[in-house]
């Protein structure tokens, strides 16, 4: 198993991309900026998209996507998703006002994208991979995800703040080799992080005290500007982890 960083800034600038996952060549986690650094044939590999969310950083380019592949797809592409964020993508986005409804286009039975429901506890395995969907605590519904094969496994926070969920789901398994996690502010901005879902690394450092594993530890989703003073202060905070600041193009091989 592959994992490609195709974005994973909180913001967008030179070389920046807002959160793509890729996982060998099929599945994405949300798709966001980082899609566009695809090449055609690339894009036609994509099979399932996984979102952790609605917000915009996170679901930007799948409009583009099946627009692009429109008239070449053979298949539809599956969104997964909670059911609130497939109701968010189909009212505001896919709307025909914003964008065309891709999930009845070409027609209704033959679409470029599908929907599918997903909940929190559920695990999607595609050959030997094994995607789990976990509650996270963000201030829209948000989830993250661990995802398995024979190799090795990764978790995914999503965006998310303070919260238990995400790491009793850890604890439950056992084995973590490694950790995606967001950190979008400096610890100046503790009190933002709190209203808007979001860690820094003093909200990081206190929640990964609830980890039982020792996996390498990526922070992500960094506000452009601040992603040395960030990892600074997360190596401060942090003294029971490996950390390391996550960059696009990135590959971790399992």
């Amino acid at each position: 198993m592959e994992l490609k960083i195709l974005g994973c800034s909180g913001g967008v600038g030179v070389d920046l991309r807002t959160t793509t996952l890729l996982i060998d060549q099929d599945i994405l986690i949300d798709a966001g900026t980082g899609v566009g650094d695809l090449n055609m044939e690339e894009m036609l590999n994509i099979r399932h998209i996984f979102l952790t969310h609605s917000h915009l950083d996170h679901i930007a380019c799948i409009p583009l996507l099946v627009d692009t592949l429109f008239d070449q797809i053979k298949e539809p592409i599956t969104i997964h998703a909670q059911a609130e964020t497939i109701d968010a993508l189909k009212k505001h986005i896919f709307n025909n006002v914003i964008w065309p409804d891709f999930s009845k286009l070409p027609t209704a039975e033959n679409p470029v994208m599908t929907f599918e429901v997903m909940k929190p506890g559920e695990i999607y395995t595609f050959n030997d991979r094994h995607l789990q969907m976990i509650t996270v605590n963000h201030v829209v519904p948000g989830v993250g995800y661990r995802v398995e094969n024979a190799a090795g496994v990764f978790a995914f926070s999503g965006d998310t703040t303070s919260n238990d969920s995400f790491w009793d789901s850890l604890n439950q398994q056992d084995k973590l080799d490694v950790l995606i996690v967001e950190t979008a502010f400096t610890n100046a901005d503790i009190d933002l992080c709190r209203r808007a879902g979001h860690y820094c690394a003093d909200l990081l450092a206190d929640d990964l005290a609830k980890l039982k594993h020792k996996p390498k530890v990526y922070i992500s989703h960094n506000k452009p500007g601040s992603e040395g003073q960030i990892l600074s202060e997360c190596e401060q905070a942090i003294t029971t982890h490996d950390i390391h600041s996550l960059s696009g193009g990135a590959k971790i091989t399992f």
